[in-house]
């Protein structure tokens, strides 16, 4: 069995804390490794928990002295938190008073966990989409318009799943609770633990005729335009997550969220690297030799540039802060690096070959790159020339 780690360790505070400074690191962990977040990320999760176990100590002045007098064995070895029991809607309600009204857990996620009986519908499914983006989006960032196939609250019930108001009713068994109390029987002694009713699924209210739009679940299949603000500096394989906006639950349950993918769609003429954007241009040789200049593509249109006489293929010109902006980093942004390659052609006239044949022995045409032009270092060098 693995050592549990110690509570104060794994919030993050000294022994010496107070309760406001507990609290506040406690706040900090669970944002940090919160499963919306971190979707599908077990190790996350298990982290949410273990902080939720260390602040359900911590916080309790009475387990905090036993802790800190016995360790772990004084309380318990974690009580009734131990062993991965705790689901994510235990901890939410649990610690409503961290979690909820307009704190910046809430204000961070879009929203805190409802504890209310009659807000506690089974919770709506996620939703997963794709959206393609070109380099210029991602650039700038983008609003799309995009319909999706989901569940929609139902009209005609307005959610709840039950004829009318006169059909739905306080559950018996919870008297409208939505939770019933049980006592079990520890090593420890006995330990009172609390689950969702039975009887009613934790809404504290049952219904007795169903909705005949919905059939009682309070949702209808259909279809919505849902607006999404893409943010300038996405990448390609990253996921946005719009809070609430995934399927809705059912009767009166909360909605899951939409997690959209975003995927690059190839540019015809550039392509990404990291922050920095590449663009091959291809010159013929005598274009390289006496100089010339060319109008190359960028992500906010053509630009012109100076191609100095004796240009080398493998040259890089670097034009700064036309590339990619950074979703994390504001105000840093990327350049664009035009790599230059001198073109041979494959097929000579009989003009060309006699006029290449004339300078083949010529001085100047014959390589002299001199020490160090032309090595790795060089070109290193030369591409954070501008």
């Amino acid at each position: 069995m693995a050592t549990k780690r110690d509570y104060y360790e794994i919030l993050g505070v000294s022994k010496t804390a107070t309760e406001i400074e507990i609290k506040k690191a406690y706040r900090k962990v669970a944002m940090k490794y919160h499963p919306d977040r971190n979707p599908g990320d077990k190790a996350a999760e298990e982290k949410f928990k273990e902080a939720a176990e260390a602040y359900e100590v911590l916080s309790d002045p009475d387990k905090r002295a036993r802790y800190d007098r016995f360790g772990h064995a004084g309380v318990g070895d974690g009580g009734a938190w131990s062993g991965g029991g705790m689901s994510m809607e235990d901890i939410f309600e649990h610690f409503s008073d961290v979690f909820g009204g307009g704190s910046a857990f809430e204000s961070f996620f879009g929203g805190g966990r409802r504890s209310s009986a009659s807000q506690r519908g089974q919770r709506g499914g996620n939703l997963k989409i794709k959206i393609p983006l070109t380099l210029e989006e991602m650039a700038e960032g983008v609003t799309k318009k995009i319909k999706i196939k989901k569940y929609l609250r139902c009209d005609a019930c307005g959610g709840s799943g039950a004829k009318d108001s006169g059909a739905i009713n306080t559950c018996s068994t919870c008297r409208g609770t939505g939770y019933v109390r049980q006592i079990r029987n520890t090593f420890l002694g006995q330990m009172q633990t609390t689950t969702a009713c039975p009887t009613c699924g934790g809404r504290g209210q049952v219904i007795s005729q169903k909705c005949r739009t919905c059939s009682g679940e309070g949702r209808v299949y259909g279809e919505e335009t849902v607006t999404i603000d893409i943010p300038a500096g996405v990448t390609d394989g990253i996921q946005l997550s719009m809070s609430g906006t995934g399927n809705v639950g059912k009767q009166g349950g909360r909605s899951g969220d939409l997690l959209i993918t975003i995927e690059e769609k190839p540019h015809p003429f550039l392509h990404r690297d990291g922050q920095n954007v590449v663009y091959e241009l291809l010159l013929n040789f005598a274009d390289a030799a006496l100089g010339t200049s060319v109008e190359v593509p960028t992500l906010t249109g053509k630009v012109k540039i100076k191609i100095p006489a004796g240009t080398q293929s493998g040259k890089i010109f670097r034009l700064k802060g036309k590339g990619l902006p950074s979703l994390e980093r504001y105000g840093s942004r990327g350049d664009q690096l035009v790599h230059v390659s001198v073109w041979t052609p494959k097929k000579l006239t009989p003009e060309e070959r006699a006029l290449l044949e004339k300078m083949r022995d010529m001085s100047d045409f014959k390589p002299n790159p001199g020490k160090s032009e032309g090595s790795f270092f060089k070109r290193m060098k030369e591409m954070f020339s501008d």
